[in-house]
């Protein structure tokens, strides 16, 4: 063994010292994770980001993931030549889009991140909001406001949906199995219609009905930056809701946060913006003292 590999298996073995009190303070807990962006996209990072949903489930936590799918979706919609726009970061979907939504979600989506967590070694179940009525949905409405006329209408998105009840019992089946439940983020009505849901608010709506430690959105930003672009680790929602309100939270950050928020609300311990494109970022988060996002926490 020369002194570099000696060196190198050290290291690898003060990680895993450092990580062992948090493998102990956190068996038992259920993590939420919402798993989309780039490492969905790199089939490298979506093996890496198998294999760490795998370790955890491993040590003793019991990780959801629910996962998105929105480049796919559009990928799709082009070539099948279906037209598509979106209001405010939401596609419009009609019935034809839904239907393409659907089929990418809880088709190719679901099964490839099932295949990948069991060629990494564990066991995982696709299931989508209509299976056994786990996400039931409403149709979501929004409001804007004419520039010229100043009056307020309201928006019709189509099929797209907010959860309305989580069918909690489905997913606490398998907190004592082996089992990685993967859920796509389709919800379905009280007439059986389909609606497509956001996934990081599908994500938080069950954090929040099973009353998860943590919830993680995996993005494609580091996290909550201060003025001065500067990474904030943690912040309480108190705080958060103050950084909205002056401006320094912005833009597509404003409803991640507000999921983050309701999720807290409801009753999560802490909710984790992280970056999905850094390497282990769940290990990271999860398993060393730094972290590797923004936390926001109950007060």
């Amino acid at each position: 063994m020369d002194q570099l590999t000696r060196d190198q298996y050290l290291q690898k073995a003060e990680t895993l010292a450092e990580a062992l009190p948090f493998m102990r303070a956190h068996a038992g807990s259920t993590f939420v994770i919402k798993y989309g962006g780039h490492a969905m996209g790199d089939n490298a990072a979506a093996k890496q980001f198998a294999a760490d949903v795998v370790l955890l489930k491993q040590v003793g936590i019991n990780p959801i993931v629910v996962h998105g799918g929105g480049p796919q979706i559009g990928q799709m919609l082009e070539r099948l030549k279906i037209q598509s726009e979106f209001i405010d970061g939401l596609r419009v979907t009609d019935a034809a889009t839904v239907e393409v939504v659907e089929m990418v979600l809880c088709g190719s989506i679901n099964k490839a991140i099932v295949s990948a967590i069991g060629d990494a070694g564990g066991m995982a179940i696709g299931l989508s909001g209509k299976d056994g009525r786990l996400i039931m949905a409403r149709k979501l409405r929004r409001t804007t406001r004419d520039p010229d006329s100043n009056i307020e209408k309201i928006l019709d998105l189509g099929f797209v949906g907010e959860p309305q009840q989580i069918n909690a019992e489905i997913l606490e089946g398998f907190e004592d199995s082996d089992v990685i439940p993967v859920v796509a983020p389709i919800g379905v009505g009280k007439n059986g219609e389909t609606y497509n849901i956001n996934a990081d608010t599908a994500a938080g709506a069950v954090a929040g009905a099973i009353g998860a430690t943590r919830l993680l959105l995996l993005t494609d930003v580091v996290g909550v930056l201060d003025k001065d672009k500067k990474l904030i680790p943690s912040l309480t929602a108190s705080q958060a809701r103050r950084l909205i309100a002056d401006g320094t939270i912005s833009g597509g950050m404003i409803p991640k946060i507000e999921t983050c928020l309701e999720a807290v609300d409801q009753g999560v311990d802490a909710a984790v913006i992280l970056d999905g494109r850094v390497p282990h970022a769940l290990l990271l988060e999860i398993f060393t003292t730094g972290g590797a996002g923004t936390m926001i926490l109950r007060e």
